[in-house]
C-alpha cells in the first residue's frame, strides 16, 4: 500500500478509538443517570412512608368503647388535638438538588387539594421547623408527614369524642345522685333541662368534628391516589432507565464489533482482492496474488480452446499441443496496490472487473500447425459468402439477404485464436468473432437499396402481342430478366436480352422457309418445305419498338413487326383460301373458304431439262393481263423464247400461272416431255377463272 493509504488507515483507526472511548466515558459518569436514580429513590421512600402511616392508624383507631384508661379524662369538657408530626424529618431530606424534579412534578399534578377548615382547637406547627439548611424538602417527605398528621388528627378526634361522651354521662349520673339525696325533684327537672341543652350543643360540635374528619379522609385519599400515580411513574421511569442502559451498552458493543470487523477487513484486503473482484472473467474474491497465480498456472496447464463453427461443428486446440506456459508479469501486484482497501464495502455492490494481458508463452509454430490441421481450414469444405442483392419476387424487386459462408478469413482467424488463448477463454465462436469471410454488401447497405429501386423503375411497362389466336405478354416477370445488377451494385438494362426475346418470338411464330405439314385437296398430308410464303418477324424493327415500350413504361396491345405475313397463325398459315399445285398428279386446285371451287389438269416444268417446278410455299406476287413471257436474253439481244399470254399470275419469281394455248393436252406425264420452263400451264378458260379468283398475296402451295 502507498503512504496515502497508510495515513488514511491510521486516521480512521484513531477516530474509531476516540469515539469508543467517548461512549465509555459517558456511561461511567455518575451524573449521567442521577436524575433517574433520584426519582426512583423518592418513589420508594414515599411508598414506604404510606405503609407505615396505614399501619399506625390501624393500631390507634378503636373498634368499640373506650377503655377505662381513657375515662379518667372524661371530666374535661373539651379536648385538645394532638399536633401532627413535623413535616420533613431529618432523615427524609434529599441531597442537594435531588428534590427539584419531584417538587416540579407535584406542582404540575392535575389534582388539587380541598381547602381545609380551620379548627380553633388545633395547634399549628410551622413547617419551617423541619426544613434543613438548604430550604428544599422532598415532596415525597411532605406526603409522608401529611399522612402521619392525618392519622394523628383522626385518632385525636376519636379520643375527644369518646372522652366528651363519657364526661357527659358521668356528669348526668352525678347530678342525678345529688338530686336524689336532696329530695328536691324540681331541681332535678331543672338540671335535666340544662343537661338537654348542653347535650344538644355538644351534638352540634360533634357533627362539625365528624365533617372535619371526613374532609381529612378525602384529602388522605387524594394524597394516596397521587402517591400511587407517582409510584407507577417511578416504576416506568426505572424500566425506561434500565432499557436505555441496556440499549446503550448493546449499541456500544455492536459499534465496537462493527468497527473491529471494518478494520479487520481493511487490513485483510491490503493483501487480498476485495469481494466480487474478477480478473479476465475469473472470480478472484478474497484471494491473494499468490493464490491467483497458482490458479492461473493450473488453468493454463489444463487449457483447451473449443472452436464453435457454423452448422454446429466443433473442433479444439489443446494447450499441450502448443506447449503453452504461464508467465507472471507483475500486473496482479499492481492491481492489489491500486485497490482502495479501506473502501472495501463498495465491492459489495460495485463489482470490480479487471482486464489484463495474461503472461503466457507458447510455440507459435506448433499453433500454426494446429490451426492448419483444422477441418474448417480445408478449402474443399468452405463455401463463399453471398452479398445481399436485389431479387425479383412477387412482381417486384426486393433485397435478398446476405449469406455468410464457411470460407475462413485466415488472418482474422489466427488473430482471434491467439486472443482467445491469451484471455483463457474456453471457446471461440467463429461466426460471432468474424472469422469467416464476410459479405461485402449487407441487406441495409445503401448501394443495395438504391439498386433495388432503380430496377423496379423498369417494371412499369406491359406489352401484349397478338398472334391470333395466341398472345404473348411482356410484363414485370419478363422485364425483370432484362434488368441486371453487377457486383458493384450498378444497374443496367440488358438490351441484348431484349433482342433475345424478339428472337424467341420469331422462332416461335415465323413460318416462312420452314418445312411444315399440308393437307392436300385429296386429303393426303404431305410435308412441304421451301418457298417464300409465311410469317416472318422483322426482328430489328421489333427490337426497337419493344425497347421503347419498356423504357417509356407503356401498356399496349399490338402485333409484332413482320417482314412477311401469312394468312393466319396456327398449324396452317395458308388459311382457308389458296391455290394448290399437285406436282405428282399434275393437278391444280383453288380452295376458297375451305372448299375446292376450281380444279384442272396442268403441265408443269420439264424435269428432264432441268426446269422442274420447285415445291414450296409461295404467294401471288401480282397478276397481269396480256403479257409476253420471255426467256433468258442472249448476248445478241434476242431471247430464248418470247411467248404472249392472256393471263399472267407470277408466285415464285419468273414462275407463275398462265394460259398455254400451244399445249395439245394437260395432265398425265406430258410435263416430262413437253413440260414448261417451270411455269404452271393451264387451259385458257381455266386460267381466266383463276385470274378472277386469285388475289395478290394469296398462298400458292406446290408439292409432290
Amino acid at each position: 500500500m502507498g503512504s496515502r493509504d497508510k495515513r488514511t488507515e491510521e486516521m480512521i483507526a484513531q477516530t474509531m478509538e476516540e469515539a469508543m472511548q467517548g461512549i465509555l466515558d459517558d456511561l461511567n459518569k455518575p451524573e449521567t443517570f442521577r436524575r433517574m436514580d433520584d426519582r426512583d429513590e423518592a418513589v420508594r421512600r414515599k411508598s414506604s412512608g404510606r405503609k407505615s402511616a396505614d399501619q399506625g392508624t390501624a393500631k390507634k383507631r378503636p373498634s368499640g368503647k373506650r377503655s377505662s384508661d381513657n375515662s379518667a379524662d372524661s371530666g374535661r369538657k373539651t379536648s385538645v388535638r394532638k399536633a401532627p408530626p413535623k413535616e420533613a424529618a431529618a432523615d427524609e431530606i434529599y441531597e442537594e438538588g435531588s428534590g427539584e424534579e419531584i417538587q416540579k412534578e407535584a406542582s404540575d399534578s392535575p389534582k388539587k387539594r380541598k381547602p381545609r377548615k380551620k379548627d380553633p382547637d388545633r395547634t399549628d406547627v410551622s413547617a419551617d421547623e423541619g426544613i434543613s439548611g438548604s430550604g428544599r424538602v422532598s415532596k415525597s417527605e411532605e406526603a409522608g408527614s401529611a399522612g402521619d398528621r392525618r392519622n394523628g388528627e383522626a385518632e385525636s378526634a376519636g379520643d375527644r369524642r369518646n372522652g366528651e361522651a363519657e364526661s357527659a354521662r358521668d356528669r348526668r349520673n352525678g347530678e342525678a345522685g345529688i338530686a336524689g339525696k336532696g329530695g328536691r325533684k324540681s331541681d332535678s327537672r331543672n338540671e335535666r333541662a340544662d343537661d338537654d341543652d348542653w347535650e344538644s350543643e355538644y351534638t352540634d360540635d360533634e357533627d362539625s368534628r365528624e365533617e372535619d374528619v371526613r374532609d381529612e379522609d378525602s384529602r388522605e385519599e387524594d394524597v394516596h391516589d397521587e402517591e400511587d400515580q407517582r409510584g407507577r411513574r417511578g416504576r416506568r421511569n426505572k424500566r425506561k432507565y434500565n432499557g436505555v442502559k441496556i440499549a446503550a451498552i448493546a449499541a456500544a458493543g455492536l459499534l465496537g464489533t462493527a468497527a473491529a470487523a471494518y478494520i479487520g477487513f481493511a487490513v485483510f484486503f491490503n493483501s487480498h482482492f476485495m469481494f466480487n473482484t474478477k480478473i479476465n472473467g475469473m472470480d478472484c474474491s478474497m484471494k491473494s496474488v499468490e493464490q491467483v497465480e497458482d490458479y492461473m498456472k493450473k488453468q493454463v496447464s489444463d487449457y483447451t480452446l473449443t472452436l464453435e463453427e457454423s452448422q454446429g461443428g466443433r473442433e479444439a486446440i489443446h494447450g499441450s499441443a502448443i506447449a503453452i506456459e504461464y508467465v507472471p508479469g507483475g500486473q496482479l501486484e499492481e492491481f492489489m496496490e491500486e485497490q482502495e482497501n479501506f473502501l472495501w464495502p463498495k465491492s459489495l455492490w460495485k463489482h470490480p472487473e479487471i482486464k489484463m494481458e495474461i503472461g503466457v508463452k507458447y510455440d507459435e509454430t506448433a499453433l500454426a500447425e494446429a490451426v492448419a490441421g483444422l477441418g474448417c481450414m480445408n478449402p474443399e469444405t468452405q463455401t463463399p459468402s453471398t452479398d445481399a442483392h436485389p431479387q425479383f419476387q412477387d412482381g417486384q424487386f426486393v433485397v435478398a439477404p446476405e449469406i455468410v459462408g464457411t470460407q475462413i478469413n485466415t488472418e482474422v482467424f489466427h488473430a482471434k485464436v491467439a486472443e482467445a488463448i491469451s484471455g483463457f477463454r474456453p471457446s471461440l465462436d467463429l461466426a460471432k468473432s468474424g472469422c469467416y469471410a464476410l459479405p461485402r454488401f449487407l441487406s441495409d447497405s445503401p448501394e443495395v437499396v438504391a439498386a433495388k429501386d432503380a430496377m423496379n423503375s423498369y417494371l412499369g411497362a406491359n406489352v401484349t402481342y397478338d398472334f391470333n389466336p395466341h398472345t404473348e405478354v411482356v410484363d414485370a416477370s419478363v422485364i425483370s430478366q432484362w434488368v441486371t445488377v453487377d457486383a458493384e451494385m450498378n444497374v443496367a438494362f440488358n438490351q441484348e436480352a431484349v433482342r433475345a426475346y424478339v428472337q424467341s418470338l420469331a422462332d416461335k411464330y415465323n413460318t416462312k422457309g420452314r418445312a411444315r405439314s399440308f393437307t392436300t385437296a385429296t386429303g393426303n398430308v404431305v410435308t412441304v418445305e421451301g418457298g417464300g410464303y409465311g410469317w416472318q418477324i422483322d426482328q430489328e424493327a421489333e427490337f426497337n419498338a419493344l425497347l421503347a415500350n419498356v423504357q417509356n413504361g407503356e401498356t399496349v396491345t399490338r402485333e409484332a413487326n413482320f417482314s412477311s405475313r401469312g394468312a393466319s397463325h396456327g398449324d396452317s398459315d395458308v388459311g382457308s383460301t389458296y391455290a394448290e399445285v399437285d406436282l405428282t398428279n399434275q393437278s391444280m386446285y383453288f380452295i376458297q373458304n375451305g372448299q375446292v371451287v376450281l380444279q384442272s389438269d396442268c403441265v408443269t416444268g420439264n424435269p428432264n431439262r432441268g426446269n422442274a417446278t420447285p415445291q414450296g410455299w409461295y404467294s401471288l406476287a401480282w397478276k397481269q393481263r396480256n403479257r409476253t413471257l420471255r426467256g433468258t436474253k442472249r448476248p445478241d439481244g434476242t431471247y430464248e423464247y418470247e411467248t404472249p399470254v392472256k393471263y399472267w399470275m407470277p408466285f415464285n419469281g419468273g414462275i407463275g400461272f398462265h394460259d398455254a394455248s400451244w399445249q395439245a393436252s394437260f395432265g398425265g406425264q406430258r410435263y416430262r416431255t413437253h413440260g414448261s420452263h417451270g411455269c404452271v400451264n393451264l387451259p385458257t378458260s381455266v386460267a381466266g377463272q383463276l385470274y378472277e379468283l386469285l388475289m395478290d398475296g394469296m398462298p400458292v402451295i406446290c408439292h409432290y
